[in-house]
């Protein structure tokens, strides 16, 4: 949990914290790196004050369910920029997407001349956070004690 709270600490500050050497500390995050559990390290930005101040969640309706369909649309929203999340879902929709833009005009030009242009989306279903508790929180990690 504190290396996910901090990806930056001191090899020395995360050890102490585990009770652990830091030798010993440094390989298992090397060791966690190595098997994929640490998939990377980043930079979390204020999306206000980076101009991105409209979030939206957006859930899409696809025609042609297949394989091929659900490579072909994750793909294409995933090179969209604003898309910060996609997700494909079960239920009454069938991806679910998280975007981040600057306003509600640049929403509308994002829906109609990107999302909506996606072979095989048919609907998409929208709703804006108005205010966020929690973003992106630490995994909970209970189950490996």
């Amino acid at each position: 949990m504190k290396l996910q709270a901090d990806g930056r600490i001191p090899n020395v500050d995360l050890a102490e914290s585990v009770s652990l050497s830091p030798s010993a500390c440094l390989r298992r995050v090397k060791a966690l790196e190595a098997s994929g559990i640490i998939a990377g390290y980043r930079a979390e930005l204020d999306r206000n004050r980076a101009g991105l101040g409209l979030t939206a969640f957006i859930e899409l309706e696809v025609e042609g369910h297949s394989l091929e369909t659900s490579m072909r649309i994750s793909a294409a929203l995933t090179a969209i920029p604003a898309v910060v999340a996609c997700y494909l879902v079960s239920g009454s929709a069938d991806f679910f997407v998280e975007v981040a833009v600057p306003d509600l005009a640049s929403y509308e030009e994002l829906l109609l001349s990107k999302i909506l242009t996606i072979p095989s989306v048919v609907s998409a279903r929208s709703s804006f956070a108005i205010r966020t508790y929690l973003g992106r929180g630490p995994l909970p990690l209970d189950h490996w004690r």
